[in-house]
């Protein structure tokens, strides 16, 4: 079973064990009855699983490696970080936020601690700056790095000093191999995305770019029977509310149980559509007039924006601003 598929009938048979078995014991017999069972008494209940493309199978899977290769990544960044502080620390002022930045990464393996980084002339650095492809105020960065990098510090014993050179000499060699295969794993999940047929319409939406096109592909799937209605891909989303009621209490909160890479596309894609879509911009804006906080009144845009996506899918067509957002507006005069 895929991994999506495994954490969406995860919990069910969990919660259908309880019927049998209060006590919390667990087996595989005993789930292999569970399930069983399940499937004779209540299949009125369950859906069928989805048959996705062969195509959209293998999206999703370059999707999530992607990504997951970009986490990989964070934490190895986060590790250097945490290297040069302990020894380098003239590095970290040196590079600030671009520390995962080629250029960065570049000097780094050719002067690794503070020594080496003291004999690197302005020149070499220049170099560095160059070929690592920045443009744009070379000449100043390159002052600044090299001011940085040659700046007083306290040193370590050499010995020390030599080891942590060792391990920052390492954790750069793996980001660079991480940003590598990010790169080429991009180009391949971009060629996929290509050759899909609901590819246009997913990139006409506001705030898809390729790569998030294919992350909420990949997790959707394609086929056509899957969401009966808007609100069902909603619901699988995460973005839709859960309604809690109890006698006269009643409560409306956010989803916990979803696809969390699902929901992590959308909502980077609710962000990016604040600049690109006028109709999604003023409608987050009328929820923060309404006292919404942040997060939940961008959770309301990628709400909104999935039933769109939903539309756009159903009738074939590509994102039109005037046409998504025209009921906004006459609800708004």
């Amino acid at each position: 079973m895929s991994e999506s598929r495994s954490e969406e009938f995860q919990r069910a048979p969990s919660r259908f064990r309880e019927r049998f078995a209060m006590s919390g014991a667990k087996s595989d017999a005993a789930d292999a009855h569970a399930l069983a069972d399940m499937v004779r008494t209540d299949s009125h209940q369950l859906r069928q699983v989805a048959g996705d493309s062969e195509l959209s199978e293998a999206i999703k899977l370059l999707a999530r490696t992607h990504q997951t290769l970009i986490w990989d990544r964070q934490r190895q960044v986060a590790r250097l970080r945490a290297q040069l502080r302990d020894f380098f620390p003239a590095a970290l002022a040196a590079f600030g936020e671009e520390l995962a930045a080629r250029e960065a990464l570049d000097l780094l393996k050719r002067a690794p601690d503070p020594d080496a980084a003291a004999k690197l002339s302005r020149s070499e650095v220049l170099t560095v700056l160059k070929r690592a492809g920045r443009k744009r105020l070379v000449d100043e960065r390159a002052e600044r790095v090299h001011a940085g990098l040659s700046s007083e510090q306290l040193r370590l014993p050499a010995v020390l000093q030599r080891a942590y050179a060792t391990t920052v000499r390492s954790i750069v060699g793996v980001i660079a191999a991480l940003v590598e295969q990010i790169n080429a794993i991009e180009s391949e999940l971009v060629k996929r995305l290509d050759q899909h047929p609901d590819a246009q319409t997913y990139m006409s939406q506001p705030g898809m770019g390729e790569i998030v096109s294919g992350r909420v592909l990949g997790e959707f799937g394609d086929d056509r029977t899957r969401y009966a209605e808007a609100k069902a891909r909603k619901n699988y989303a995460g973005t839709s509310p859960v309604t809690i009621a109890s006698g006269r209490r009643s409560t409306v909160n956010a989803r916990r149980v979803r696809n969390t890479r699902l929901i992590d596309a959308l909502m980077r894609q609710a962000m990016c559509a604040l600049r690109s879509s006028p109709g999604a911009r003023a409608y987050y804006d009328r929820q923060r007039a309404r006292g919404v906080p942040y997060n939940a009144a961008l959770r309301h845009v990628a709400n909104r924006l999935v039933g769109i996506l939903h539309g756009c899918l159903a009738t074939r067509t590509t994102y039109d601003e005037a046409t998504a957002w025209a009921h906004q507006v006459v609800r708004a005069a």
